[in-house]
């Protein structure tokens, strides 16, 4: 059940927004105009008729009370989720005014409900009947693995040759090359199962002609790259955990077989990157119990958005479980015991310093490690040349913004910026080899959670 005395901020509900356009076209159906028979119910359930161009006006009802996140349902033709139609209701709903009154839902939005929350029960039913989840006889899944494993080995092997070959030449045939050469290299990597490999390798063909240190940065990648190869050619003689680390990067598929850990997790951030073929949702939880930072992923075909939606801010009691690895922080969702919710939750802080110790800590357990999230206690924004800085109030360090914060849609940059005033906050990010990428900020003294991506 969602707490209806508790409404949603307007930041929390443009965090579901599928992209800018949307956040920008819902906050414009956020008043009381163009809608008609709205409503909310006591279970979580808010619904309204939004007049659009056509003589029919657009049946929205969004179910707020599901524990994975908000559920939508409009009659318009986008295929974006949230539409803005379901954006809009929701802000006008947050709004907390007598727009949406608390009543009985019209049958067109009931009878979707109704549905929903008996594919629910169903679903709960038969996770819970102890019926065996597949029926795959185990000896063949092992031939499966072990001949996926010797095409990996020999996928391995070959970009070990072309490493070498590579550096025997000089690093200054890579800019000559072109990318096709690494192009044709990645699809040797798919071809032998090795996507994590394949991956790497096409960042190493993004790397030449970059400007000024552009050799430096590809013998670096061509470092870890070859550790990579290294490490699995050679997992037998790895700690487990540490092998495990090394099956994950290779792009081999693992189950999240932690014990279940049950909190009350607030969502930290949540941002989405995509390429051709995959959207990935990233949302970063800390458990107030377990003083934990962990990490969901979801995913969606190109061009859509994951159906998992969590907005900044809010808080859900769960239980999650850990993929194996060392160092790991990602999680697979458990079981929910109520619906997200707001919640004043706010991370502890460390120093600038501390952040940087850190990643370096991390690297130790897996070294290709990008960044690993973090809270910093007390900073201030401030120039640093052409690029910024994130200031220790407390002592005489800071940290450089990453390129992807700079770029990556400067309105967060300045909404931290005005948020700071010049005066130290507290900001969730993520903090690695090239700098600090702010996620989320709060203000010094009381005031919700500002996301910034």
């Amino acid at each position: 059940m969602t707490q209806q005395g508790v409404r949603w901020t307007a930041d929390q509900v443009l965090a579901l927004a599928p992209d800018a356009a949307s956040r920008k076209a819902g906050s414009k159906l956020g008043a009381a105009g163009p809608w008609s028979e709205a409503g909310s119910s006591d279970e979580g359930t808010v619904w309204g008729l939004c007049k659009g161009s056509g003589s029919k006006p657009y049946q929205t009802v969004v179910d707020i009370a599901d524990a994975s996140g908000p559920a939508y349902k409009c009659s318009c033709p986008s295929r974006k989720f949230p539409c803005k139609h379901a954006l809009g209701l929701l802000l006008l709903w947050a709004g907390g005014d007598a727009s949406v009154p608390t009543g009985e839902a019209p049958e067109w939005a009931g009878q979707w409900i109704a549905g929903r929350r008996k594919r629910a029960e169903d679903t709960k039913a038969g996770d819970s009947s102890g019926s065996p989840s597949g029926s795959a006889d185990p000896e063949a899944a092992r031939r499966r693995a072990e001949r996926r494993a010797e095409r990996v080995t020999a996928g391995a092997v070959e970009l070990e040759q072309r490493l070498a070959d590579l550096l025997r030449t000089g690093l200054a045939t890579a800019e000559q090359s072109g990318y096709g050469l690494w192009e044709e290299t990645a699809a040797r990597m798919v071809d032998a199962q090795a996507q994590g490999l394949a991956g790497r390798v096409r960042e190493l063909g993004a790397i030449p002609s970059t400007g000024p240190g552009w050799p430096v940065r590809l013998l670096e990648e061509c470092a870890l790259l070859h550790l990579l190869g290294q490490g699995w050619l050679r997992r037998e003689r790895l700690p487990d955990a540490l092998a495990a680390t090394v099956r994950s990067r290779i792009g081999l598929p693992a189950s999240a077989d932690g014990p279940p850990v049950r909190d009350r997790w607030l969502v930290l951030a949540q941002y989405d990157t995509a390429d051709t073929r995959l959207t990935t949702r990233r949302i970063w939880l800390y458990g107030a119990d377990s003083d934990r930072t962990v990490l969901l992923l979801s995913y969606g075909a190109a061009g859509r958005a994951p159906e998992l939606a969590l907005p900044v801010g809010l808080a859900l009691e769960a239980e999650v479980s850990a993929y194996p690895g060392a160092g790991q922080l990602r999680v697979a969702l458990g079981e929910q015991f109520a619906p997200p919710a707001p919640a004043a939750i706010r991370p502890p802080g460390v120093t600038t310093s501390q952040a940087a110790a850190r990643y370096g800590d991390a690297l130790r357990d897996d070294p290709w490690l990008e960044s690993v999230p973090v809270t910093l206690g007390r900073v201030v924004p401030t120039p640093d040349g052409d690029s910024w800085q994130l200031a220790d109030a407390d002592e005489d360090a800071a940290l450089p913004l990453t390129p992807a914060a700079r770029s990556r849609a400067g309105a967060g940059l300045w909404r931290l910026v005005a948020l700071s005033g010049g005066a130290p906050v507290r900001v969730f990010g993520e903090c690695g080899h090239q700098g600090f990428t702010p996620l989320t900020a709060w203000p010094e003294g009381p005031g919700d959670a500002i996301a910034l991506c």
